[in-house]
């Protein structure tokens, strides 16, 4: 790299993200650049360079200091680009095999340069369009085993733990989950969006008191339990994959939170998939919550057998308690998930994009059933089953 960017912060544009570029000395002189904004998330710009004669191709990631699914209303610390830049590298370090490679980041202008992953497709839009992803649940599995357990209490000496979550507070956009996830949906206020002909059932899940209870104590574990590195925000839109390839982005969110939230985002984004599809389709879905547990398990056992530093990681029957917590936390967190992205303020395309009005209404009425049932039964559960078992319920069960 040849040469610094500019300190002070303004947002990019794609010309400027290209003399950013070259001033970062990315590309060799003689490449020719193209340069695109393919942002469609709430809270940044993001730009793809290539060079049209090499064909290579780099990200460039910028916070933005508002949201823009809200508006310059909901300023944002830039800091997240920071937190975002380090959990990536810290991450890719522990399972470089799931992270996109960082080549560049600049706090000033809250940007991070990474690998071009432009050879995937985000996985929600492919399982939107029928594709199938066959290692996804297996790389995910290990890819959230491996950051969970190295940046946790059980393998890391506890005041280098501390030091982590110091370095990743993150309670600006901790406050947004907080908000949309845990509380908004639960209760009657303005920023929760849905169909008129869900009212009925959203006015039952605003007075169920139980649903309201669980959910406090499932809000009180996302503020309280710093259990490990958290991605954050781990659902199927911050996912690349192809059928061999899988890579997890946008870990903004980042945070030192309880292990189960990750894991219950994840199985909750592959449960909207099975509420919509029919058949051996849904059984897939199914069968990518199974294998991600299986597998995240299997390599969580044996990095704590093997890696594992705490004294009581040889105590007979504390490694189960632990794998039984994070399931119960996983359930729970799923519950929330299904139940904010179909009434709350951010939706899933997997569901607003049924075009046929019954059959959408059918769907969203069967996530929140779900999600309401996840939340409220998801003490001493033991087996995955649970979560399959509960959205292959018949009253749930979308007949298209």
């Amino acid at each position: 790299m040849n040469q610094q960017p500019q300190s002070a912060y303004e947002p990019l544009s794609e010309g400027s993200a290209i003399l950013l570029t070259k001033k970062l000395g990315l590309f060799n002189e003689t490449a020719s650049l193209e340069c695109r904004e393919i942002g469609d998330g709430n809270l940044n710009y993001v730009f793809h360079i290539t060079d049209s004669n090499s064909r290579k191709g780099i990200i460039i990631k910028q916070a933005l200091p508002f949201a823009k699914v809200i508006g310059e209303a909901w300023p944002l610390t830039l800091k997240r680009a920071v937190i975002e830049a380090n959990a990536l590298k810290l991450f890719g370090k522990l399972c470089p095999e799931y992270v996109p490679e960082v080549y560049y980041a600049d706090e000033e202008l809250a940007i991070t340069v990474m690998e071009d992953l432009s050879h995937l497709t985000i996985t929600r839009t492919g399982f939107i369009e029928g594709e199938s992803y066959p290692l996804l649940s297996r790389h995910i599995g290990e890819y959230m085993a491996k950051t969970l357990f190295h940046t946790s209490d059980f393998a890391i000496e506890h005041g280098r733990k501390k030091e982590l979550a110091v370095q990743f507070s993150n309670p600006e956009l901790c406050k947004i989950t907080e908000s949309f996830v845990f509380t908004d949906p639960f209760f009657d206020v303005e920023s929760n969006d849905f169909e008129e002909e869900l009212k009925a059932e959203v006015v039952l899940l605003w007075n169920d008191s139980e649903l309201q209870l669980e959910a406090a104590k499932l809000k009180k574990s996302f503020i309280t339990e710093q259990e490990a590195l958290l991605h954050g925000d781990l659902h199927t839109g911050s996912i690349f994959a192809c059928e061999t390839e899988t890579k997890v982005i946008d870990p903004e969110f980042a945070f030192y939170g309880p292990i189960g939230f990750d894991v219950g985002q994840f199985f909750a984004n592959l449960l909207f998939q099975a509420i919509t599809r029919k058949g051996k389709d849904r059984e897939l879905m199914f069968k990518h919550v199974e294998v991600t547990w299986d597998v995240f398990t299997e390599t969580f056992r044996t990095l704590w057998e093997n890696e594992g530093m705490e004294a009581f990681c040889k105590t007979k029957g504390y490694l189960d308690y632990i794998l039984q917590k994070i399931l119960e936390d996983a359930f729970g967190f799923a519950g929330c998930e299904l139940i904010r992205r179909t009434i709350g303020l951010s939706h899933v395309k997997d569901l607003d994009g049924i075009e046929n009005t019954a059959e959408r209404i059918a769907a969203k009425k069967a996530a929140l059933q779900a999600g309401k049932i996840l939340i409220k039964q998801r003490k001493n559960k033991t087996d995955i089953s649970f979560i399959i078992n509960t959205v292959k319920k018949p009253a749930l069960t979308v007949n298209y």
